[in-house]
């Protein structure tokens, strides 16, 4: 079974964010990219599992 990725565009979309602030922010915040190649025409992705685990610690509680 191989490790699903999702883009830069659709984690942000997952995410109801920007393009912009997955790159700016999302790693200032724990949300770590996978680089896949070197120089101008590496691409960055999100692991899937990861940004479901990401998304659950982001819950706030009631109280």
């Amino acid at each position: 079974m191989s490790t699903q990725f999702m883009t830069v565009k659709q984690t942000a979309e997952h995410l109801n964010m920007s393009v912009q602030w997955v790159y700016r922010e999302a790693p200032k915040v724990g949300l770590l990219p996978y680089r896949f190649g070197s120089g101008r025409n590496a691409k960055l992705q999100f692991k899937v599992t990861e940004v479901h685990a990401w998304v659950k610690q982001q819950r706030m509680s009631g109280g």
